[in-house]
């Protein structure tokens, strides 16, 4: 809370406070919080809203998060619950495309709660049979043929897409190596643009998600105020 203390420090001084997030605030980002904490105290900040990376990543890595006849329902999850308890994973649909915030660094973990068999949860009186060395995993039931993308440091120059199916895409980063920040995409919505071409991984180096900006902002003027600005900005903080 020091910082929203601070914030509200500046703004009993008569100062305007502004609080700088990446991507949409209210997506993991405790921006409903932080709004809830000011607006107790009289203060109730205007919300701007951000493009999350769950749908711009996948995007600059050629995955559409929806694609007529493939996918029809996009689900944004956590990999890390509340106090670092692993959430209980989606269960299978064919036709939903899901993104993974968070979870690289427990790849393995969730991987396997998503393959494991999808069992009913438990009633209370049930559980309370259960003894202490029988172990009941609800598993989410995707297939392990699943394609999924492993989308890194998006936006950024050295961007990395890790194309896999859930069989093999916790080798493939163990393999390549983590750079974080990160997610994970899974879904038929995968292989639409791009394939493996019978690969059990492959690897994509770089961001081109700006080619051919130059020529279109052109046909409009100020192409070259555009072309700096995005240039800077590129350079100074690798993302937009």
């Amino acid at each position: 809370n020091e910082l929203l203390t601070l914030g509200l420090e500046a703004l009993q001084n008569g100062h305007t406070v502004l609080r700088l997030k990446q991507g949409d605030p209210y997506i993991y980002g405790r921006g409903s919080e932080e709004f809830a904490w000011f607006e107790e105290r009289g203060y109730r900040p205007t919300v701007l809203p951000g493009i999350t990376s769950a749908l711009s990543a996948p995007l600059f890595a050629q995955v559409p998060a929806t694609s007529r006849g493939v996918s029809d329902q996009v689900l944004i999850c956590t990999g890390t619950g509340r106090k670092g308890k692993a959430p209980e994973p989606p269960t299978y649909n064919g036709s939903m495309t899901v993104v993974f915030l968070m979870a690289l660094h427990r790849i393995g973990e969730l991987v396997g709660s998503l393959v494991a068999p999808s069992s009913p949860i438990l009633r209370e009186e049930e559980q309370q049979k259960v003894g202490e060395d029988q172990v009941f995993v609800n598993g989410g039931g995707w297939p392990e043929e699943t394609p999924c993308a492993v989308v890194e440091r998006a936006s950024c120059s050295d961007q990395r897409v890790i194309r896999s199916t859930l069989q093999f895409v916790v080798q493939a980063v163990e393999a390549e190596g983590s750079r974080p920040p990160g997610l994970l995409v899974l879904g038929k919505a995968c292989e639409v643009l791009k394939g493996r071409g019978g690969a059990r991984w492959v690897v994509e180096e770089g961001f081109g998600g700006f080619q051919g900006l130059d020529d279109v902002v052109g046909l409009h003027g100020g192409g070259g105020e555009m072309r700096e600005m995005v240039a800077e900005r590129v350079r100074d903080r690798g993302d937009v």
